[in-house]
């Protein structure tokens, strides 16, 4: 087993006094994907964002590469290989579609895969003939492609996405799946927030069942789909 690209040991995290992490540990190894899964108001964004930087008040152990993070601002996680995917896709609707993946580029990493525009094109071909196109003017399915195609753009070796699949139409969904599934070939490592258990049983390798902000279920995906208990009781099935 390769050694782990992402550890996270004893994560808490407020917003203001509201404590919504207490004691999250995991870990994440290159070409694998780990699926945290719980109800809204689990926790599962809140982890995401505390990984990257964007939770001002928490505690704990992050590293990436055995490089200490947990108290440095979110754009150096990111140079150091952490690209994050928020829910809201964040994409610059008045940039084209060219200029948002532009806006992403970093060098290139050594040990991950170097992404270009055109690499991106053929990984997402709905993008290839909308590049001129203001990123306003194309369709939430394409603009998910978008934000997933910026970030691998910074050439990040761990990415992080927070409910990839929430209101899209089932063929994008499945190719979705079938994109993360390839990026996981090349070697990247990804952290995925999601309550479509569905969706996560065909990409991830790995669960963590998340309530109220502590971890209540960690094993294989293949283990949970043979026995769904914890995600029956701790889901929204």
């Amino acid at each position: 087993m390769s050694r782990a690209i992402l550890e996270v040991e004893a994560l808490d995290a407020w917003y203001g006094a509201a404590r919504i992490l207490t004691d999250l540990s995991f870990e994440l190894r290159s070409g694998e994907v780990l699926a945290l899964l719980g109800r809204n108001g689990a926790g599962k964004t809140t982890t995401l964002r505390a990984v990257v930087g964007l939770v001002a008040r928490r505690r704990g152990r992050i590293r990436i590469a055995d490089r200490e993070v947990a108290g440095l601002p979110p754009y150096r996680v990111a140079r150091l290989g952490i690209g994050f995917v928020p829910e809201d896709r964040r994409i610059f609707s008045g940039l084209t579609v060219q200029e948002n993946l532009e806006v992403g580029r970093q060098p290139p990493r050594a040990g991950v895969p170097v992404w270009s525009p055109e690499r991106l094109f053929g990984l997402f071909p709905a993008l290839a003939g909308l590049r001129h196109r203001p990123a306003g003017r194309i369709s939430g399915g394409e603009q998910q492609m978008l934000a997933i195609a910026r970030t691998l753009m910074g050439n990040p070796a761990v990415l992080l996405l927070d409910e990839p699949a929430e209101g899209l139409a089932p063929r994008v969904v499945d190719h979705l799946a079938e994109t993360l599934r390839g990026l996981k070939g090349e070697g990247l490592a990804l952290l995925l927030s999601e309550q479509n258990l569905a969706f996560a049983g065909v990409v991830a390798d790995r669960v963590c069942i998340l309530e109220q902000g502590r971890v209540l279920h960690h094993g294989t995906m293949a283990a949970l789909l043979a026995d769904p208990t914890p995600a029956h009781d701790h889901l929204a099935l």
